[in-house]
């Protein structure tokens, strides 16, 4: 049983949670990350009486995300998860790169308790905003006995860092888990399990590098009908040092993207095949010249090959 005196912290990064607009029935005209991620909390009175830090790390629309954001959330993050009185923490993050935030998180720190994103896809001055009751939710997982790993709860369900992905520009429900599924549910506050929580091997902080001009060049490019090995080859005169092809179906790539991409990994260049669809997993073959990204999206595939190559 979770220790009621046990410290949930909440650090607040920005995005449409925090978002306001001049007409309370407009959700698609307002201006993120307006409202601190304290002014969030005390406006929830079923959180009274819990015992909260917060802590504002950024105030960015999520589609501005930064390298810098992402290494002092990271480092924020591994303070508290340090200190026994804390049980787990809750970010406020945009949804526009929420699961991209995930998998760094994830992938970075591996935590062996619960940090539990969280978002809206309406602003927190809609009459219909979806804000107070991801943060509610939030809290409660974060406080949840068993939990660990980095999720993401939105509109009642809790997504794993690996597998959450925004699937809906406008609906409440925007997210998803792909073939995977969710790991629970949240049904008038009591949890639900699924399946098990995320784990893994934390990369640690210490490796990420405090200059953002550090960060490895990653891009992501795509394969359509007339794609051209130009995108390719400029990626590669700026700097690139890895790249992620979002491929058609099954990891199948035009003939003249594949050939300058096998001509850029020759050269050292390192790439990985994704799908651009929202579902499944890319299935190799052992000829594949191209190795394969599994089921990581093409974003979180970038992550992965920007991480590896620190």
């Amino acid at each position: 049983m979770q220790d009621q005196t046990a410290t949930v912290v909440m650090l607040g990064t920005g995005g449409t949670i925090a978002g306001t607009a001049v007409d309370a029935s407009d959700n698609v005209g307002y201006t993120a990350a307006q409202i601190g991620v304290a002014q969030l909390v005390h406006a929830l009175p079923a959180l009274a009486g819990t015992p909260l830090e917060m802590e504002q790390v950024a105030q960015v629309d999520s589609k501005d995300m930064s390298f810098a954001v992402w290494r002092e959330l990271a480092a924020r993050c591994a303070r508290h998860l340090a200190r026994p009185e804390v049980c787990g923490i809750v970010v406020t993050h945009g949804t526009d790169t929420l699961e991209e935030t995930a998998w760094f998180l994830q992938r970075v720190l591996a935590p062996a308790k619960p940090v539990v994103m969280t978002a809206a896809m309406r602003p927190a001055t809609a009459l219909g905003s979806d804000g107070p009751q991801n943060l509610l939710d939030a809290v409660t997982v974060a406080r949840f006995p068993g939990a660990r790993g980095v999720v993401a709860v939105l509109a009642g369900r809790v997504h794993g860092a690996r597998d959450v992905r925004k699937i809906h520009p406008y609906r409440v429900d925007a997210f998803d888990s792909g073939d995977a599924g969710a790991i629970a549910a949240l049904e008038e506050g009591v949890l639900r399990c699924f399946r098990a929580w995320p784990a893994g091997e934390a990369m640690g902080v210490e490796r990420l590098p405090a200059d953002p001009q550090d960060w490895p060049l990653v891009e992501i490019v795509t394969s359509h009908a007339g794609a051209r090995a130009a995108t390719v080859q400029a990626l590669c005169g700026a700097g690139a040092r890895g790249l992620v092809v979002a491929a058609t179906g099954n990891g199948t790539v035009h003939r003249d993207l594949e050939a300058a991409l096998l001509e850029a990994q020759a050269r050292g260049v390192r790439v990985l095949r994704s799908t651009r669809t929202r579902a499944g997993s890319v299935i190799g073959v052992p000829r594949d010249a191209l190795h394969v990204a599994g089921d990581l999206t093409p974003e979180k595939a970038r992550v992965e090959l920007m991480l590896s190559l620190l």
